[in-house]
């Protein structure tokens, strides 16, 4: 299952970042997400999801919340 599958308010733990993309999970890893965090999945904006992560929040777009196994 992947990110874009969660529910709105759902905390999640993510597994794995399913990318051959190294500055993609760069990025990610700089965000606070990375395997064994838990993620929340705020509200789902067109074209994308806002994240809470580590007491922050992130605006990401749907390709990058697919590549987020959790």
């Amino acid at each position: 299952m992947n990110l874009s599958e969660a529910k709105v308010g759902e905390d999640v733990v993510v597994k794995d970042i399913v990318t051959d993309d190294e500055e993609l999970k760069s990025f990610l890893f700089s965000l606070g997400c990375y395997s064994g965090e838990s993620v929340t999945v705020v509200s789902r904006k067109l074209g994308g999801f806002v994240l809470s992560i580590k007491d922050a929040r992130y605006n990401i777009d749907a390709d990058l919340a697919r590549a987020i196994e959790i």
